[in-house]
């Protein structure tokens, strides 16, 4: 009996750069006041967002991921030759087929990486954090781009109180590449498929295509019981990753949740009691939720700022339509 060859990959893997794009059209929340009854000030108090990017024809998911793209492949010291691999996250991108990481595989220059979406909402960045990991592991990628991209501006409803001052659209991408010790922790991950319809497409697109609905199909939500869920099950989720990983609350220097909404953040900061001195992102407040891009985004603006800095221990969680979920420990690049 033939045996096959063992793989060879590296011993681990670590996220080597990371970079980020923002369309250029910022959005006040006075803009969204134009189509809700609503004011500045519940807007704020209920989400913490202030403003939001939307993205104009030209800045499409792909172009919008190539940006993001290249500054993380810059930022990782590679070349665009050497991605083995580019896994795209997004609920957004409107052709079933072909997948949308391979234009934008084509387009960076890539050596016929191989390249494949996934579809797991806000989690998303998670879940391709997870399969990067493996790759480089394994041995069939040396580099994979991984890629959290949303133009949710397309799926709002603006007229819909409750999810209409939510959503913004951007790019977020990381490098992950071999390394010699671990720099990202056993993935703690799942999915409740029987609360899918506190999060959901308001209704199919073969109903829109057949004339059954006139408005183009949205993004809906029950605010009260994903706010629930995200607050006492996240909370645990992400304290699993952090026993998976074997890092205390007090050796964590970074904390980086889906950027949501900033109650959420707060009520999951309190309850993992974490301490002050840990940095927590809230990108959300001027990015909104771009879903899949949020952590990779919020990464990016930490790092940037120098609020985080490289070689600092993170905790990421990702979390929404599905419900799906996502967490993980990383070292920053």
């Amino acid at each position: 009996m033939a045996k096959i060859k063992p793989s060879k990959g590296a011993p681990y893997a670590r996220i080597l750069g990371v970079g980020g794009y923002r369309p250029t059209r910022v959005v006040p929340n006075e803009v969204i006041l134009e189509t809700i009854d609503s004011s500045d000030e519940w807007i704020r108090s209920r989400s913490g967002i202030q403003t939001r990017h939307w993205a104009s024809d030209e800045e499409t998911v792909a172009a919008m991921s190539v940006e993001a793209a290249g500054k993380a492949v810059a930022d990782a010291g590679i070349t665009a030759e050497q991605i083995g691999a580019v896994v795209v996250s997004t609920v957004s991108h409107f052709k079933q087929t072909p997948a949308v990481a391979t234009e934008i595989a084509d387009k960076l220059g890539t050596a016929k990486a191989a390249a494949f979406d996934i579809s797991a909402g806000c989690a998303g960045f998670g879940y391709g954090l997870t399969l990067a990991k493996g790759m480089v592991v394994e041995g069939s990628a040396e580099y994979v781009l991984v890629i959290g991209v949303e133009r949710l501006s397309d799926l709002t409803d603006l007229e819909d109180r409750a999810t209409a001052f939510l959503f913004g659209d951007g790019a977020g991408a990381v490098v992950v590449g071999p390394s010699q010790e671990p720099a990202i922790g056993p993935t703690v991950w799942g999915s409740e498929g029987d609360k899918s319809e506190t999060i959901k497409q308001t209704v199919p697109w073969t109903d829109y295509r057949t004339g059954e609905v006139s408005k183009f199909p949205a993004i809906t939500q029950e605010g009260q019981a994903v706010f629930r869920w995200a607050v006492f099950e996240m909370a645990k989720v992400a304290q699993q990753a952090l026993e998976a990983a074997g890092i205390g609350s007090d050796e964590l220097d970074v904390f980086i949740p889906h950027q949501a909404n900033e109650r959420i953040i707060d009520s999951m900061v309190k309850t993992l009691k974490l301490p002050e001195s840990v940095t927590v992102a809230r990108d959300v407040r001027t990015t909104g939720n771009t879903s899949a891009a949020s952590i990779p985004l919020a990464m990016e603006r930490l790092l940037a700022t120098g609020e985080a800095k490289s070689g600092d221990t993170a905790l990421v969680i990702g979390f929404g339509a599905g419900l799906v979920y996502a967490a993980t420990v990383v070292t920053l690049p």
